[in-house]
């Protein structure tokens, strides 16, 4: 089964070799019919220290490394 893949903005990198990325996404309302926007925080493994507070990131879901880290960042956005 691919493991799934998330793009998102740094918003922490104070741990060290990890990155706290907020992924937002755009639903529609039930109700009303409105396109707003949803967010989630995700704790990622960065091993090298790369990423920046306001970097654009992708994240891989990969093996649990404690208890709230389970994402590893794959690269920038750039690269890809």
């Amino acid at each position: 089964m691919p493991k799934r893949i998330l793009q998102g903005t740094v918003v922490s990198d104070a741990c060290d070799k990890s990155v706290v990325v907020l992924v937002e996404r755009r639903v529609k309302h039930p109700v009303f019919k409105k396109i707003v926007r949803k967010s989630s925080k995700f704790m990622a493994h960065d091993e090298n220290n790369a990423s920046k507070k306001g970097d654009v990131v992708r994240i891989q879901e990969c093996r649990p490394i404690s208890k709230r880290k389970t994402w590893e960042v794959v690269g920038d956005s750039a690269e890809a």
